[in-house]
């Protein structure tokens, strides 16, 4: 993940003053308390939620998109698309008329059209690009979901007419294309900031033709964006949009009930009773496209060991997890995959808790007295797990019982995911929401060999598992899809690449004066169509 930008965020910053007078002024401003800062506010270089709120979900669009609160896609810069019969080319008709922002050092001189289309696939696609190597770009996502090797050749037809080239037929492509690291960027903004001698500026000061436009950053205080009058969906009913960053969660909910915040992101757990009965709150919900899961580095002794991977497995005890970490917040995981999702395997048999089994399976391996280790604990909460700290502490108490001493090790979240996937730990805290509703933006990142050493933190190859995974991408019939993922979970449950913890339900607390505002099956946050009264 690239973190060069967000150390330079400051150049755009704005002042407390400023920041104060939005706050107090009489235009529709809607407040979002935020956990923590973005890595990033370019969508291409980053992959995890809080940076994609901030970037993606209000100041980008992509060809085609998800419709509010759904999994269902609908088009977006392109207005239409037509595939081939053998389903390895998709040619796109743009939509016209379609402004991108302005800022006070680029001024577009021309609409949208197939010039920014080409610019940020080929950015992330050629090597050889002019701006694929700037602000360090390594383009997870991207990688994550293979296509760099699925995309042949993307073709400009004419202005407002896109081709793109398939290596083989793909059935999740046009719902990635919905995906956030696929926003679409302006060309001309490139161009200008290139020559300029300054081509990372458009990874610090996003453009982009969505809802919102970005005004500007103070470091790990305020995020703040005016509406897109100009905007190709109508304007916002919100004037102004502000991301106050405040990283304590009894902080956070005291400012919503203060008015201070018209929402709120990741409430502590011990809260929620209250604030459903807070009658300054109005408490959203829903089952969250999750996992919370331990990793473990499958490269690195002890845990190139199957027998060790499933004796840690079996010293979970993941219903004290649930109760304690969750409060009924959520459920146990048995696999990658979460229950709401098509193709779950209802009929995988989870690890219980047996302590004697784990030490059985410990001796067999040659470790019959355990053995130390590391526990990396995530730094941050997420979606998926509402309290990283006490899950270690639990599980660290749970495989002391069977001679496994865990010492508990964190970092910065940016240097986190910096070593982890340069395979310098040994087991750890991760979670992951799902972004576009297929098994397979589950299976394929987390788990999938060609990830290995990006998102596939466990760096775990497995022929057979991958090879399932392949032929189930390029079939249409979703049924035969959904036969192969089961079988490939049976797999990642019998090799233990993980312990699979929770699938958590995602709570978003609103202040009273918030209308419509609708929840994103992938935990975003997007604020289009969003009223305050």
């Amino acid at each position: 993940m690239n973190l060069k930008p967000a150390l330079s965020l400051a150049a755009v910053a704005v002042s407390l003053a400023t920041f104060t007078q939005i706050v107090q002024a009489k235009e529709a401003t809607f407040i979002n308390c935020t956990s923590r800062s973005p890595t990033g506010f370019s969508p291409a270089l980053v992959m995890d939620g809080i940076s994609y709120n901030a970037s993606s979900q209000q100041v980008y669009n992509r060809l085609i998109e998800f419709k509010r609160g759904s999994t269902d896609l609908e088009p977006g810069l392109a207005e239409s698309w037509d595939i081939s019969d053998d389903g390895l080319v998709y040619t796109f008709h743009l939509r016209k008329g379609v402004k991108f922002h302005s800022s006070k050092e680029f001024k577009p001189s021309r609409d949208f059209n197939a010039d920014d289309v080409l610019f940020s696939f080929n950015r992330q696609l050629d090597p050889n690009h002019p701006y694929h190597n700037v602000s360090s770009g390594t383009y997870p996502y991207f990688k994550a979901m293979k296509f760099d090797k699925l995309l042949k050749s993307i073709e400009k037809i004419d202005d407002y007419t896109i081709k793109i080239t398939l290596n083989k037929p793909d059935a999740t492509f046009l719902a990635s294309l919905g995906m956030d690291f696929i926003s679409i960027y302006s060309a001309e903004y490139a161009d200008k900031m290139m020559k300029a001698g300054k081509p990372e500026t458009i990874d610090i000061t996003p453009i982009g033709t969505g809802p919102f436009v970005f005004a500007g950053y103070q470091l790990d205080q305020a995020i703040r964006f005016f509406a897109n009058k100009d905007y190709w969906k109508g304007k916002t009913p919100i004037d102004r949009l502000i991301f106050s960053i405040t990283p304590d969660a009894t902080a956070r909910y005291a400012k919503l009930r203060t008015g201070a915040c018209d929402m709120m992101d990741f409430p502590n757990s011990a809260d929620l009773e209250q604030m459903k009965k807070d009658p300054k709150v109005q408490l959203m919900s829903q089952e969250g496209l999750n996992v919370a899961y331990i990793a473990f580095n499958t490269e690195k002794p002890p845990f190139d060991n199957v027998k060790v991977r499933q004796a840690l497995n079996y010293a979970a005890d993941k219903k004290t997890i649930i109760s304690v970490v969750y409060q009924g917040a959520g459920i146990v995981a048995k696999n990658p995959l979460p229950p709401t999702i098509w193709s779950y395997n209802d009929e995988v048999k989870d690890y219980p808790y047996d302590l004697e089994k784990a030490k059985q399976l410990l001796a067999e391996a040659g470790y019959p007295n355990g053995f130390e280790t590391e526990l990396w604990v995530q730094p941050v909460v997420r979606n998926s797990n509402p309290n990283p700290r006490r899950t270690a502490e639990i599980l660290q108490s749970d495989w002391e019982k069977i001679g496994v001493k865990a010492k508990l090790v964190s970092y910065e979240w940016g240097d986190y995911i910096k070593r982890t996937k340069e395979g310098l730990f040994t087991a750890g805290i991760y979670g992951w929401s799902g972004d576009n509703g297929d098994p397979d933006n589950f299976l394929s990142p987390l788990l999938g060999g060609d990830n290995a050493g990006n998102s596939n933190y466990s760096r775990w190859k497995n022929k057979e598992f991958d090879a399932l995974l392949d032929k189930a991408i390029h079939l249409k019939d979703k049924n035969q899809r959904a036969e192969l993922y089961k079988k490939a979970q049976v797999i990642a449950k019998e090799q233990a690449p993980w312990i699979t913890i929770a699938h958590s339900v995602t709570f978003t607390p609103l202040s009273l004066r918030v209308k419509d505002y609708k929840l994103s099956p992938f935990g975003y946050s997007s604020f289009y169509g969003v009223r305050v009264e």
